[in-house]
């Protein structure tokens, strides 16, 4: 039996892992997707935001030529410090539920069961994104994963999103030659995209290579357009391709099943747990990273969630003591 499983195989979780096999416990991890899978999913060649010392897990420096890491630097990062620690992983495996209680866990997935005294959950928030609830949402030229630019040379691409996700794609696609219109919801871009990010966009809205519309909903997307709501009355726009960067949030279903429960006074519905231990309600059942800001995926990055791993670990090697 396992002392302690986490779910998700992320920066903060395998920073998890690593701390709590450091204090003797039996660890491992299970993803239902790759190692680090979030960041597998990033745009090619994107650039954190933080410095490589805030990215860092388990003391392991993070070498990198860049002053801001790039996805490709993280990816090999993580693989190298998860071999050198000697991490458990199980990927591409999914869990599906929990049942038992602290001490006699047993984790259900999709190629067995799981034992295991507690359950960390570090599942982040990338794998689910916030849907338009239009019409035509789901059609094959429409995405809300942006990868890189190249394939939409000449093509007119419509960018649906006002954050810096949104911001970075517009600004690559245009620069790889696509014709670019940008919808954003609210009359402004959102005062979180970065401050060397937003004039490079302005300027770019400013000259006529990007086209803007503020104050704009969607209200259908079909094939070769996207029927909008502006603040001159409906439109048509065309749309070889849609990138609907609208953002991410928890898969909600699975922390109700594994018995995570919301905030009932935080309308991010963001986990009850004891900031101390990052203990749910549901004694033996913790979270860490992203997951722990619900809805509010901004409250928490690796940054700063990276610490969840050595609060849960202290507090797991001082209860078997």
């Amino acid at each position: 039996m396992l002392d302690v499983l986490i779910i998700g195989a992320g920066p903060v979780g395998l920073a998890c892992a690593l701390e709590i096999q450091r204090r003797g416990l039996r660890a491992a991890v299970v993803e239902k997707g790759a190692l680090v899978n979030s960041i597998v999913g990033y745009p090619t060649n994107m650039e954190f935001f933080s410095t490589p010392e805030l990215l860092e897990i388990g003391g392991y420096p993070f070498p990198t030529n860049h002053y801001k890491p790039l996805r490709e630097d993280a990816l090999d990062y993580y693989l190298r410090v998860a071999t050198s620690e000697k991490l458990t992983l199980r990927l591409h495996e999914k869990v599906l539920s929990l049942t038992g209680e602290q001490g006699n866990f047993t984790v259900t997935t999709d190629k067995g069961e799981i034992r295991t005294r507690n359950v960390i959950v570090a599942t982040g928030f990338y794998d689910l994104p916030n849907p338009l609830n239009v019409p035509g949402e789901d059609l094959p030229h429409v995405s809300h994963y942006y990868k890189e630019p190249y394939q939409h040379a000449t093509q007119q691409v419509v960018v649906i999103g006002a954050k810096n996700s949104a911001a970075k794609a517009a600004l690559q696609l245009t620069r790889a030659g696509a014709r670019v219109t940008l919808i954003v919801r609210g009359p402004a871009l959102s005062d979180s995209v970065k401050y060397w990010i937003r004039p490079d966009l302005v300027n770019r809205i400013t000259e006529g290579r990007i086209t803007a519309y503020l104050s704009t909903t969607v209200t259908a997307i079909r094939p070769g357009a996207v029927e909008v709501l502006t603040p001159d009355g409906p439109r048509m726009l065309p749309a070889d391709f849609v990138y609907a960067l609208t953002g991410y949030h928890p898969d909600e279903d699975l922390l109700g099943r594994l018995g995570v429960e919301p905030d009932p006074a935080d309308e991010a519905r963001a986990p009850l747990f004891d900031p101390a231990t990052q203990e749910t309600t549901r004694p033996g059942l913790f979270v860490a990273g992203t997951v722990c800001g619900g809805r509010a995926t901004s409250r928490w990055f690796i940054e700063n969630g990276r610490h969840h791993a050595q609060l849960i670990a202290a507090h797991l090697a001082e209860q078997r003591s």
